[in-house]
Protein backbone atom coordinates (compact mmCIF):
# COMPACT_ATOMS: atom_id res chain seq x y z
CA UNK A 1 0.00 0.00 0.00
CA UNK A 2 1.33 3.17 -1.06
CA UNK A 3 1.84 6.07 1.94
CA UNK A 4 -0.25 8.63 2.03
CA UNK A 5 2.10 12.03 1.04
CA UNK A 6 1.69 15.45 3.16
CA UNK A 7 3.68 17.89 4.12
CA UNK A 8 4.61 19.08 7.76
CA UNK A 9 2.36 15.77 8.08
CA UNK A 10 -0.43 17.61 7.78
CA UNK A 11 -3.98 16.53 6.74
CA UNK A 12 -4.69 17.40 2.78
CA UNK A 13 -7.34 19.67 2.43
CA UNK A 14 -9.33 19.56 -1.01
CA UNK A 15 -7.90 20.31 -3.92
CA UNK A 16 -10.62 22.83 -4.36
CA UNK A 17 -10.49 24.91 -1.93
CA UNK A 18 -6.64 25.17 -1.74
CA UNK A 19 -4.47 27.81 -1.33
CA UNK A 20 -1.03 26.07 -1.80
CA UNK A 21 -0.91 22.88 -3.95
CA UNK A 22 2.38 20.31 -4.18
CA UNK A 23 2.22 18.17 -6.64
CA UNK A 24 4.62 15.37 -6.82
CA UNK A 25 6.32 14.26 -10.01
CA UNK A 26 8.45 11.48 -9.76
CA UNK A 27 9.62 11.56 -13.49
CA UNK A 28 12.86 10.17 -14.09
CA UNK A 29 13.45 8.66 -17.74
CA UNK A 30 16.51 10.97 -19.24
CA UNK A 31 19.03 11.43 -16.60
CA UNK A 32 22.65 10.96 -17.89
CA UNK A 33 24.60 10.99 -14.61
CA UNK A 34 23.37 10.45 -11.17
CA UNK A 35 19.53 8.18 -10.77
CA UNK A 36 17.50 8.98 -8.25
CA UNK A 37 15.32 11.88 -8.66
CA UNK A 38 11.93 9.72 -9.24
CA UNK A 39 12.53 9.28 -5.38
CA UNK A 40 12.94 13.21 -5.03
CA UNK A 41 9.42 14.47 -4.37
CA UNK A 42 8.71 11.46 -1.82
CA UNK A 43 11.80 11.93 0.19
CA UNK A 44 11.02 16.39 0.29
CA UNK A 45 7.99 15.38 1.49
CA UNK A 46 8.70 12.99 4.45
CA UNK A 47 11.49 15.41 5.41
CA UNK A 48 9.31 18.10 6.04
CA UNK A 49 8.07 15.76 8.89
CA UNK A 50 11.09 17.14 10.44
CA UNK A 51 10.26 20.81 10.26
CA UNK A 52 8.77 24.10 12.39
CA UNK A 53 5.13 24.80 11.19
CA UNK A 54 6.59 28.13 12.16
CA UNK A 55 8.94 29.96 8.99
CA UNK A 56 11.04 32.66 10.88
CA UNK A 57 11.51 35.07 8.40
CA UNK A 58 8.30 36.13 8.04
CA UNK A 59 7.63 35.38 11.98
CA UNK A 60 3.94 33.56 11.34
CA UNK A 61 3.42 29.68 10.94
CA UNK A 62 1.81 30.17 7.47
CA UNK A 63 0.12 27.01 7.32
CA UNK A 64 -2.44 27.89 10.15
CA UNK A 65 -3.98 30.54 7.46
CA UNK A 66 -3.31 29.06 3.98
CA UNK A 67 -5.03 25.72 3.24
CA UNK A 68 -2.93 23.11 1.80
CA UNK A 69 -3.31 19.97 -0.32
CA UNK A 70 -0.76 17.36 -1.74
CA UNK A 71 -2.03 16.30 -4.70
CA UNK A 72 -1.39 12.05 -6.44
CA UNK A 73 2.13 11.81 -7.93
CA UNK A 74 2.43 11.57 -11.45
CA UNK A 75 4.00 8.29 -11.72
CA UNK A 76 5.25 7.11 -14.56
CA UNK A 77 4.14 4.49 -16.30
CA UNK A 78 5.67 1.54 -17.55
CA UNK A 79 6.34 1.59 -21.37
CA UNK A 80 4.50 4.93 -21.61
CA UNK A 81 5.66 6.91 -24.75
CA UNK A 82 7.74 10.34 -23.20
CA UNK A 83 5.57 12.38 -25.39
CA UNK A 84 2.15 10.77 -24.07
CA UNK A 85 3.34 11.30 -20.35
CA UNK A 86 4.14 14.96 -21.13
CA UNK A 87 0.61 15.18 -22.49
CA UNK A 88 -0.66 13.32 -19.21
CA UNK A 89 1.16 15.99 -16.69
CA UNK A 90 -0.02 18.76 -18.72
CA UNK A 91 -4.17 17.74 -18.92
CA UNK A 92 -3.33 17.10 -14.79
CA UNK A 93 -2.01 20.81 -14.39
CA UNK A 94 -4.48 22.03 -16.83
CA UNK A 95 -7.96 20.90 -14.21
CA UNK A 96 -5.96 22.51 -11.11
CA UNK A 97 -7.43 25.74 -9.60
CA UNK A 98 -5.62 28.72 -11.54
CA UNK A 99 -5.43 31.10 -8.47
CA UNK A 100 -3.39 28.57 -5.98
CA UNK A 101 0.06 28.44 -5.40
CA UNK A 102 1.14 25.21 -7.47
CA UNK A 103 4.38 24.04 -5.98
CA UNK A 104 5.29 21.21 -8.06
CA UNK A 105 8.30 18.68 -7.13
CA UNK A 106 10.32 16.88 -9.24
CA UNK A 107 11.74 14.37 -10.89
CA UNK A 108 13.74 15.80 -13.55
CA UNK A 109 13.57 19.03 -15.57
CA UNK A 110 12.18 18.13 -18.21
CA UNK A 111 9.14 18.00 -16.64
CA UNK A 112 8.54 21.74 -16.70
CA UNK A 113 7.62 22.77 -20.21
CA UNK A 114 4.11 21.03 -20.34
CA UNK A 115 3.51 22.41 -16.65
CA UNK A 116 4.44 25.58 -18.08
CA UNK A 117 1.99 25.61 -21.09
CA UNK A 118 -0.51 24.82 -19.14
CA UNK A 119 -0.89 27.17 -16.57
CA UNK A 120 0.92 30.15 -18.26
CA UNK A 121 -0.46 29.83 -21.98
CA UNK A 122 -0.25 33.21 -22.80
CA UNK A 123 2.91 34.09 -21.88
CA UNK A 124 5.17 35.67 -19.38
CA UNK A 125 8.62 35.41 -17.85
CA UNK A 126 10.43 32.24 -17.07
CA UNK A 127 13.67 32.42 -13.90
CA UNK A 128 14.82 29.77 -14.03
CA UNK A 129 17.91 28.68 -11.23
CA UNK A 130 20.12 26.19 -12.85
CA UNK A 131 23.83 24.73 -13.27
CA UNK A 132 23.02 24.02 -16.69
CA UNK A 133 21.62 26.28 -19.43
CA UNK A 134 19.25 23.36 -20.25
CA UNK A 135 19.10 24.95 -23.89
CA UNK A 136 19.25 21.88 -26.07
CA UNK A 137 17.16 21.68 -29.05
CA UNK A 138 16.92 17.75 -28.47
CA UNK A 139 19.87 15.11 -26.84
CA UNK A 140 19.54 11.61 -26.80
CA UNK A 141 17.46 11.78 -29.73
CA UNK A 142 14.73 13.27 -27.57
CA UNK A 143 13.08 17.04 -27.28
CA UNK A 144 12.07 15.89 -23.56
CA UNK A 145 15.43 15.13 -22.47
CA UNK A 146 16.49 17.26 -19.33
CA UNK A 147 18.52 19.07 -21.22
CA UNK A 148 16.03 20.81 -23.40
CA UNK A 149 13.41 22.13 -20.99
CA UNK A 150 14.78 25.77 -21.68
CA UNK A 151 15.32 25.56 -25.37
CA UNK A 152 11.18 24.16 -25.37
CA UNK A 153 10.12 27.03 -23.01
CA UNK A 154 12.06 29.92 -25.22
CA UNK A 155 11.14 28.30 -28.07
CA UNK A 156 7.74 29.00 -27.31
CA UNK A 157 8.65 32.77 -26.74
CA UNK A 158 8.40 33.02 -23.28
CA UNK A 159 11.20 35.45 -21.62
CA UNK A 160 13.71 33.66 -19.77
CA UNK A 161 16.12 34.59 -16.65
CA UNK A 162 18.56 32.05 -16.02
CA UNK A 163 21.03 32.44 -12.85
CA UNK A 164 23.55 30.27 -11.86
CA UNK A 165 24.69 28.71 -14.90
CA UNK A 166 28.05 27.16 -15.23
CA UNK A 167 27.97 24.50 -17.39
CA UNK A 168 26.37 24.80 -21.33
CA UNK A 169 27.55 23.57 -24.83
CA UNK A 170 29.40 26.27 -26.97
CA UNK A 171 26.01 25.86 -29.46
CA UNK A 172 23.91 27.05 -25.58
CA UNK A 173 26.79 29.93 -25.31
CA UNK A 174 26.11 30.88 -29.06
CA UNK A 175 22.25 31.14 -28.23
CA UNK A 176 22.01 32.56 -25.34
CA UNK A 177 24.18 35.30 -27.25
CA UNK A 178 21.93 36.21 -30.06
CA UNK A 179 18.72 35.90 -28.05
CA UNK A 180 17.77 39.17 -26.56
CA UNK A 181 14.74 37.10 -25.07
CA UNK A 182 17.34 35.33 -22.88
CA UNK A 183 19.28 36.69 -20.06
CA UNK A 184 21.86 34.69 -18.37
CA UNK A 185 23.65 35.37 -15.21
CA UNK A 186 26.40 33.44 -15.02
CA UNK A 187 27.95 32.01 -11.96
CA UNK A 188 31.05 33.32 -10.84
CA UNK A 189 30.18 37.38 -12.13
CA UNK A 190 27.39 36.68 -9.37
CA UNK A 191 30.04 36.61 -6.58
CA UNK A 192 30.92 39.99 -7.22
CA UNK A 193 28.32 42.38 -5.20
CA UNK A 194 27.69 44.67 -7.82
CA UNK A 195 26.70 41.97 -9.77
CA UNK A 196 24.33 40.20 -7.27
CA UNK A 197 22.79 43.58 -6.89
CA UNK A 198 22.13 44.03 -10.52
CA UNK A 199 20.25 40.86 -10.38
CA UNK A 200 18.14 41.20 -7.85
CA UNK A 201 17.57 45.10 -9.48
CA UNK A 202 16.32 43.29 -12.77
CA UNK A 203 14.40 40.80 -10.58
CA UNK A 204 12.85 43.64 -9.16
CA UNK A 205 11.58 45.25 -12.20
CA UNK A 206 9.89 42.55 -13.71
CA UNK A 207 6.09 42.64 -14.58
CA UNK A 208 3.41 40.02 -15.44
CA UNK A 209 2.75 36.15 -15.71
CA UNK A 210 5.74 34.59 -14.17
CA UNK A 211 7.11 31.04 -13.54
CA UNK A 212 9.85 30.09 -10.91
CA UNK A 213 11.94 26.90 -11.96
CA UNK A 214 14.25 25.42 -9.37
CA UNK A 215 16.62 23.20 -10.26
CA UNK A 216 18.52 21.99 -6.78
CA UNK A 217 22.03 21.82 -8.93
CA UNK A 218 21.72 25.91 -8.78
CA UNK A 219 22.53 25.64 -4.88
CA UNK A 220 26.56 24.73 -4.67
CA UNK A 221 26.98 21.17 -3.80
CA UNK A 222 28.40 21.62 -1.20
CA UNK A 223 25.38 22.40 0.14
CA UNK A 224 23.44 20.09 -1.38
CA UNK A 225 24.86 16.85 -3.19
CA UNK A 226 22.07 15.37 -3.61
CA UNK A 227 21.01 16.42 -7.31
CA UNK A 228 21.65 14.84 -10.31
CA UNK A 229 24.70 16.36 -11.92
CA UNK A 230 26.57 18.03 -9.66
CA UNK A 231 28.62 21.42 -10.74
CA UNK A 232 31.46 23.29 -8.34
CA UNK A 233 30.39 27.04 -8.13
CA UNK A 234 26.89 27.86 -7.14
CA UNK A 235 24.20 29.79 -5.00
CA UNK A 236 24.40 29.66 -1.05
CA UNK A 237 21.26 29.26 0.61
CA UNK A 238 20.84 32.50 1.07
CA UNK A 239 21.25 33.71 -1.91
CA UNK A 240 18.73 31.64 -3.30
CA UNK A 241 16.30 33.08 -0.50
CA UNK A 242 16.94 36.55 -1.48
CA UNK A 243 15.82 35.84 -5.08
CA UNK A 244 12.60 34.36 -4.19
CA UNK A 245 12.26 37.32 -1.29
CA UNK A 246 12.93 39.31 -3.97
CA UNK A 247 10.28 37.47 -6.76
CA UNK A 248 7.57 37.43 -4.04
CA UNK A 249 8.20 41.41 -2.63
CA UNK A 250 7.26 42.06 -6.54
CA UNK A 251 3.69 43.38 -6.41
CA UNK A 252 4.14 43.85 -10.41
CA UNK A 253 4.56 39.55 -11.22
CA UNK A 254 1.52 37.43 -11.16
CA UNK A 255 3.71 34.42 -9.53
CA UNK A 256 1.58 31.29 -8.91
CA UNK A 257 3.98 29.02 -10.06
CA UNK A 258 7.14 26.90 -8.68
CA UNK A 259 8.59 23.94 -9.53
CA UNK A 260 11.76 22.39 -7.68
CA UNK A 261 13.41 19.75 -9.63
CA UNK A 262 16.75 17.01 -10.18
CA UNK A 263 16.78 16.41 -5.96
CA UNK A 264 18.35 12.81 -6.14
CA UNK A 265 18.13 11.74 -2.21
CA UNK A 266 21.26 10.98 -0.38
CA UNK A 267 22.34 9.11 2.64
CA UNK A 268 22.50 12.28 4.86
CA UNK A 269 19.37 13.49 4.18
CA UNK A 270 20.69 17.04 4.10
CA UNK A 271 19.63 18.09 0.42
CA UNK A 272 16.23 16.68 0.81
CA UNK A 273 16.00 18.70 4.23
CA UNK A 274 17.26 21.99 2.26
CA UNK A 275 14.60 21.16 -0.51
CA UNK A 276 11.94 20.88 2.22
CA UNK A 277 12.85 24.02 4.19
CA UNK A 278 12.85 25.74 0.62
CA UNK A 279 9.08 24.66 0.02
CA UNK A 280 7.93 26.01 3.32
CA UNK A 281 9.93 29.36 1.92
CA UNK A 282 8.06 29.40 -0.85
CA UNK A 283 5.02 28.66 1.25
CA UNK A 284 5.87 31.77 3.74
CA UNK A 285 7.11 34.62 1.68
CA UNK A 286 4.30 34.02 -0.95
CA UNK A 287 1.73 34.02 1.42
CA UNK A 288 2.66 36.85 3.67
CA UNK A 289 3.24 38.99 0.08
CA UNK A 290 0.11 37.93 -0.78
CA UNK A 291 -1.26 39.25 2.69
CA UNK A 292 -2.72 35.45 3.86
CA UNK A 293 -1.30 36.34 7.59
CA UNK A 294 -4.02 38.60 8.29
CA UNK A 295 -6.60 35.67 7.53
CA UNK A 296 -7.67 33.90 10.35
CA UNK A 297 -6.65 30.90 11.49
CA UNK A 298 -7.85 27.64 10.06
CA UNK A 299 -8.77 25.18 12.87
CA UNK A 300 -8.71 22.45 10.39
CA UNK A 301 -4.85 22.10 10.16
CA UNK A 302 -4.68 20.18 13.23
CA UNK A 303 -1.35 19.68 14.88
CA UNK A 304 -0.38 22.98 13.86
CA UNK A 305 1.45 24.47 16.38
CA UNK A 306 1.38 28.36 16.54
CA UNK A 307 3.66 29.11 19.62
Amino acid sequence: MKRTMQFLSLPNGATADADVLILPVPHEQTVTYKSGTANGPAAILAASEQLEFYEEDMGWSPLLHLKLAVLPAVEDVAEEPLAAYHRRLAETVAQLPEEALLIALGGEHSITPEMLFARMPAGGTVVHIDAHADLRPRYHGSIYNHACPMYRIRERGYQLIQIGVRSLHADEAAMIAADDGITTWFDRPLQQPAVWQALLDQLATLSGPLWLSIDMDGFDPALIAGVGTPQPGGLSWHQGLDLLQTLTNNRAVDLRNIDIVELAPEPSRVSEMMAAKLVLKCISYWGSANGYAQRPKDGSQVGVDDE
